[in-house]
């Protein structure tokens, strides 16, 4: 190994020379006052770059010292100047990083919103098979682990190498020092073509996705990561009294109705299920994997139903049931959680953001999980209200309207649907008139008859029908969603009609299921790949399942690659837009913080990336609806 220290900007140009393809990877330590926080070192608002290391060819590396202690460092202004104007802004390199969420987030804190070519081979790993059908997961593409299982070589442990201290601890002219940092900018750079060559053998299109769609993602979720959602500490307080307080009135009254029947924290306690099947008698309507009896939400809706028809008395004993557990889960999910992951130096959330969390490629939240968050119209006690905005800024979000439908239209190519679309139709009216077989203009019509039910029916069927519901399906989601009691012969009739309406859907749905079972796998419009092994079962379940993955991927992935290109064509903007801060993703949504004065300015600017044809085969207009506040849930949708 040619690994060296150097500590000036003149050593790093002389090793960059004629180089424009470079690794690299950054070392980090915590501030004085977070030294006790054992996590410190990976967040970019606790901790400094300690260090950075580049190499451009496999076997060599240097390693700049930035901040060691007790040590003679590099000068932090001149070599990190030099880094930023040869490296991180310019357009011509392509950096190789592991993890370019973490390097993002610590290049974001000192103003740095790069602009080169960010090639992540942790993204890269994530796109490649580590067996017949099986992608990586993220467990499967951590540097350390896939050194030894492709490259055949041992990369010694962070632990191993600073023995207990923080890496400005270590002395930077050490060799075992150097060797570490090093070799993580080296090894990641030789992955660089160890999964290119997979992929141009094996997946050219996922090359693509990793090169243009996944790591300038990557880069931009650091930016997230980075700024984070600022908390309104009060309010969340508040509500976690209210909570508990309400939590416990509960528990009383259920208490005096069971005659003190142990309910534990969320009602699914065997002495309260003993009480409910053996003490009353009631029947199991609904069992587990391991044919126990359910304690979830829909065997209580059907329990609920069955005694208002049969034992009336134990009708109320539900309707508390119900409401313990909506506020046990809005205790321990959303309030309890988000104070769990307050972040003390900035009194915000910066939950982890996974943009490969999930096998069609939407995106996966944790500490807290952020993408279960209500919808904006199905927030009853004001989650959303938890975000605010600083003094002197607002929230700015832009929400995709009906994005997975859109792409659904684009992808049966059914005229009806099309033509809804371009012609800025309403197409769950549409969809209303096809399945009740009335005029347009009566489903649209909010005074008309039945006007709520069918509407409600009619997104069903347009969020369900296309993943292959089936009318037992859509049966089940009217009952357990929208509290809607059909038949399953008026659950078939509406498939049928919605079918008849829409002829194209069911014919696109059966090219898919073929293709899929010719290829065991299905795939994304750009060519995001997601294997089917159970799609020849003969386990009619497991087969079921797999032809509505069959169906769910294209459409839902494709949106997913969508949103992301929203994203890059918004990366590209920002070093000249400092002032606008991405804070999250959500479900079809991108949110903002920025100040007031640059708000019809930032509006243009995001509405602009997310609205511009994604590819050039998509011909189904994108809408993207502009909302903004002080506070998430509250944010005042803007015109035009």
């Amino acid at each position: 190994m040619s690994y060296k220290l150097v500590k000036t900007a003149d050593e790093v140009a002389q090793y960059l020379s004629g180089h424009s393809l470079l690794g690299l990877d950054i070392e980090t330590s915590p501030k004085e006052q977070y030294r006790s926080d054992k996590k410190a070192a990976l967040d970019s608002n606790k901790s400094e770059i300690t260090g950075i290391s580049l190499s451009v060819e496999s076997g060599t590396g240097i390693y700049i010292p930035f901040r060691h202690k007790n040590y003679q460092n590099a000068n932090v202004d001149e070599v990190f100047s030099y880094i930023k104007q040869n490296i991180l802004l310019d357009e011509n390199k392509i950096v190789v990083i592991h993890n370019a969420v973490f390097e993002s987030a610590f290049f974001y804190a000192l103003g740095v919103v790069m602009k080169c070519k960010v090639y992540d081979t942790m993204a890269a790993a994530q796109l490649t098979l580590k067996t017949y059908t099986e992608f990586r997961s993220l467990a499967d593409s951590g540097l350390k682990k896939l050194v030894p299982e492709l490259l055949k070589s041992e990369l010694p442990t962070f632990e191993a190498v600073t023995e207990g201290k923080f890496f400005d601890e270590l002395n930077p002219d050490n060799f075992e020092t150097v060797r570490y940092a090093c070799g993580d900018s080296d090894y990641t750079l030789r992955f660089y073509h160890v999964f290119n060559d997979w992929f141009d053998k094996n997946l050219p299109k996922h090359r693509f996705i990793v090169e243009k769609i996944e790591s300038p993602t990557a880069v931009y979720v650091g930016l997230m990561k980075h700024n984070g959602l600022l908390v309104d500490l009060d309010l969340l307080r508040q509500k976690q009294s209210e909570a508990a307080d309400m939590l416990r009135e509960l528990k009383e009254d259920i208490s005096i109705l069971t005659g003190n029947v142990d309910v534990g924290s969320n009602a699914t306690t065997q002495e309260f299920k003993n009480f409910l099947y053996t003490r009353l008698g009631l029947p199991v309507l609904k069992t587990t994997q391991k044919n126990k009896e359910a304690a979830d939400d829909e065997a209580f809706i059907l329990l609920s139903s069955y005694c208002k028809e049969h034992e009336p008395e134990y009708v109320p004993l539900f309707e508390i049931i119900k409401e313990y557990r909506k506020w046990g889960k809005i205790k321990s999910t959303y309030i309890d959680s988000y104070l769990k992951y307050l972040n003390t130096a900035t009194g915000r959330i910066h939950p982890d953001l996974f943009p490969l969390g999930t096998e069609t490629g939407r995106f996966a939240s944790r500490y807290p999980n952020l993408q279960n968050c209500p919808r904006k119209d199905n927030d009853p006690i004001g989650v959303r209200n938890f975000f605010i905005a600083p003094k002197g800024k607002v929230l700015m979000s832009l929400d995709f309207s009906q994005i997975e439908l859109r792409v659904g239209a684009f992808y049966c190519r059914d005229e009806a649907m099309m033509d809804t679309y371009k012609n800025g139709g309403d197409i769950h009216a549409k969809t209303t008139s096809v399945i009740y077989k009335i005029p347009f203009e009566q489903a649209v019509d909010k005074n008309a008859p039945h006007y709520k039910e069918r509407r409600t029916i009619a997104k069903a069927c347009n969020f369900g029908v296309f993943f292959g519901l089936f009318a037992r399906g859509l049966l089940r989601n009217l009952k357990f969603k929208a509290g809607l009691n059909k038949t399953l012969e008026e659950c078939e009739e509406i498939i049928k009609n919605l079918k008849d309406g829409y002829p194209q859907l069911e014919t696109w749905q059966r090219k898919v299921k073929v293709k899929a079972k010719f290829n065991e796998y299905t795939e994304t419009y750009l060519g995001r790949r997601r294997y089917l092994p159970n799609i020849l079962s003969t386990n009619w379940n497991k087969k079921s399942f797999s032809e509505r993955q069959a169906l769910n991927t294209p459409i839902q992935g494709t949106a997913a690659d969508i949103l992301k290109l929203a994203i890059v064509r918004i990366l590209r903007g920002l070093p000249e837009r400092p002032w606008l801060r991405p804070l999250l993703q959500i479900h079809d949504e991108l949110m903002f913080e920025l100040p007031e004065k640059r708000l019809t300015e930032a509006v243009e600017f995001v509405k602009s990336c997310m609205e511009t044809q994604p590819f050039k085969a998509f011909d189904i207009p994108l809408v993207a609806e502009a909302a903004v506040g002080t506070r998430f849930g509250t944010l005042q949708e803007m015109e035009g």
